[in-house]
Parts: C-alpha cells; structure tokens; sequence
C-alpha cells in the first residue's frame, strides 16, 4: 500500500515526540550509568576513553529499553492532539474507518519490529560484550602512577589520594597514604607535599614524600607515631590482568540465532536451557509487542478528551511497566526455579497482548469509548453517588 499524504503527515507527527522521549530517556539513563562509572575511571589516566567506549556500547541497550515507552508515548500525543483540536473527527466523517487511520502507525510499529530484531538480536549482544571488555578493561588498568586531585587509587594494599597535583600528576600536596600489610599492619603517612617518580621499567614508583607523619598499628595493637622531614615510599604499579574472557558465558551476549541453536537444541549448554529460551522468548516479544501498542494507543488517545489524558496515559504506562517487569520476573524465575521458559514469558505477553486487541476492538465501533473510558466512568459516577448520599445525610441533620 502507498502512504497517502494524510499518512505521512501522521507519521510525521508521531516521530518527533518520539525521538524526543528516546533521546531525553536515554541521555538520563547513561548519565545515571557515568556517575556510577567516575570512582572507577577516575583511577586510570585513560579514564575518559573508558568512559566514551562505555557509554556507547550501552547506547543500543538503552534504545531497546525505550523503544516501547517512546513510541507509545508519540503515538498517544498525536492521537491526543487531533482529537482535541477535532482533527480526528473531520477524518472520520470522511468515511475513512478508525482502522485505516491507525494504519500507518501499526506499519510503522511492524518497521521498528524489524529494527527491534536487528537490535536485540544480533547489535546489542556484542554492544553487551564489548561493555564488559571495556569496563574488565578499566578495572585492570588501575593506578598508572599519575594522580588526580581528590581521587581515591589503590595498587594493591595501598589507598592514595591527594588534595592537589599539578597538570602533570606529579606534584602533590596534602598526601594520604593507608597501607595494611600482609601481617595486618596498617600504616597511614600524611604529608604536606610529595614528588612522584616513575621506575625504569615502569614498575613502580616512589613517592618523595616531605614534612610529614607516619602512624604505624600493629597487629596487636601497639601504636608508633613519628614524624619525618622527608621520606621514600614505594608503590607497585597496577599491571595488565587476564585477557578478557570469550563471549558467550554470559545470556546476554548471545545472538537470537545461538540462543535459538542452544535453547532448542538436544545437545549440552554451558548455561541452563530454561535460561537461554527465558531470554530468546523475551527479546522476541519485546520485538512483536510494537506492531501492538498502536491498537492500545489510539483508544487512549481518543478517550482522553473526555477522560482526561493523565488518565488513559497513566493507565498505557501502567501496563507497559508490569508488561516489562514481567518479562524480567519471568525470567528470573525460569533462571532461578526452573520453570518453563515458555509459561514465565509466554503467559504475561499473551496478557498484554489480549488486552492490546480487546481495547481495540470493543472502541473500533464507538471510537473514544474503551475500558479505560469505562472504568473511569464508573469511578466518576461512584464518587458522585456518595457525594449526594453524604450531602442528602447532612441536609437532614
């Protein structure tokens, strides 16, 4: 079928609110993972090319996360707004049916489908390796012997931090070191300013510390306390650790092709079968709810004119949060207890699906009139009953 210009100029509509509740949704979600992220990357001179790979191998997760949310939300804005502004009532009476005028919104649900697949399927689980390459990385990288001001390194059994430093990290003022020994000795030094220098071989470094003190506990207990006019400390560098392990060992690295070979397969699996078919059924249905939710939106949107948009809009969120928190639940318990993949996952989304396609068609024939409509009615008229029972009782007193 072509796209008619009354179509594109749907389509038009429901993107921008779209990509703007994907784009601000996302950008939250990554700022609360990079202020997660500072302690660790703040011990490693490197810290800020970490932070770019993190933040973009966790960008496909996001967008898969906010799909869902972002096109119902453009779908339930644009059906909103030509309703309050009575476009949507001049279609009508045109003799085009409700049917026809979600259709471009469900094509377009079944074109993000395809995209949710591709993205599920086959982006995210190596976007998903590469962020635990990247982040395995970042915490082998440790203490390189450059310091930052006010940040906490540790290379070993030693804890460093410094209220200053030069540009160069080399030049410290107002030092703290804390070392506990293998005995259980612990030394804590102080020091006004301190020098770092690096070893030939980059394998330490010693710090020059000067006008300082040095409090000493031993293991049972005894107290030393001296004070220096300068000193050498010696800290290890933070060597490279183990290459990273291969992809695979964790559920969301695979591919919908290896978690379908492995789950549905006669052969052994590293991981429990129940766990790789929880994940191939959930990702699927992420995928196949989209061509749905235009069947959800549209009666909302309609109803909210007389309902009132914060409610038909808190009912849509409403059922998107138990539909993902069913999918996550249903796989813990398919992980957890063993149950079978295909009821823990199979059962809520033929749930939110059923309801998709009932709100659809009891208002396909009566547009703006759907069970939320309905309930809140009923809510509205129930309030109103008591009202006038509690006005007729005072009235009498």
């Amino acid at each position: 079928m072509i796209p008619t210009t009354l179509d594109r100029y749907l389509l038009r509509r429901t993107l921008t609110p779209m990509a703007a509740v994907l784009s601000s949704t996302m950008v939250a979600f990554l700022m609360e993972r990079l202020m997660r992220s500072f302690q660790l990357l703040s011990q490693s001179t490197d810290g800020f090319k970490f932070l770019t790979e993190l933040l973009v191998n966790l960008v496909p997760h996001y967008v898969g996360l906010t799909l869902p949310g972002g096109f119902f939300i453009g779908l339930f804005v644009v059906v909103n707004g030509l309703s309050k502004s009575s476009e949507i009532d001049a279609i009508l009476a045109s003799g085009m049916s409700l049917g026809r005028f979600a259709a471009p919104f469900v094509g377009l649900g079944i074109l993000l489908m395809a995209f949710s697949v591709l993205l599920f399927g086959f982006v995210q689980p190596y976007s998903r390796y590469a962020y635990h390459a990247v982040l395995h990385a970042a915490e082998k990288a440790g203490w390189n012997g450059d310091v930052r001001p006010k940040a906490l390194l540790s290379s070993g059994p030693v804890f460093l931090t410094a209220d200053r430093a030069d540009a160069s990290g080399r030049r410290l003022e107002r030092v703290f070191i804390r070392k506990i020994g293998p005995d259980g000795r612990e030394d804590v030094l102080t020091a006004a300013s301190a020098n770092v220098n690096k070893s030939a071989l980059d394998r330490s470094v010693t710090l020059d510390l000067h006008d300082g003190r040095q409090v000493s506990t031993t293991p049972d207990q005894a107290v030393y306390v001296a004070d220096f006019a300068r000193f050498s400390f010696e800290m290890p560098l933070s060597l490279s650790g183990k290459l990273f392990r291969v992809r695979g060992d964790d559920v969301s690295e695979l591919t919908l092709i290896e978690l379908a070979r492995q789950g549905f397969g006669k052969g052994p699996t590293a991981l429990p079968r129940q766990t790789l078919l929880a994940e191939f059924y959930a990702r699927s249905s992420r995928a196949l709810i989209l061509p749905l939710l235009p069947l959800l939106a549209v009666p909302f949107g309609l109803s909210a004119k007389r309902a009132g948009s914060g409610s038909a809009m808190a009912v849509g969120g409403v059922l998107l949060f138990f539909f993902e928190t069913s999918m996550i639940l249903g796989q813990a318990m398919a992980s957890g207890a063993g149950l079978p993949a295909f009821l823990t996952i199979g059962l809520p989304t033929a749930v939110f699906a059923t309801t998709c396609v009932t709100t659809w068609i009891v208002s396909r024939n009566r547009p703006g009139e759907n069970p939320v409509s309905w309930i809140i009615d009923h809510i509205e008229a129930l309030v109103v009953a008591i009202a006038r029972v509690f006005g007729a009782r005072r009235s009498v007193t």
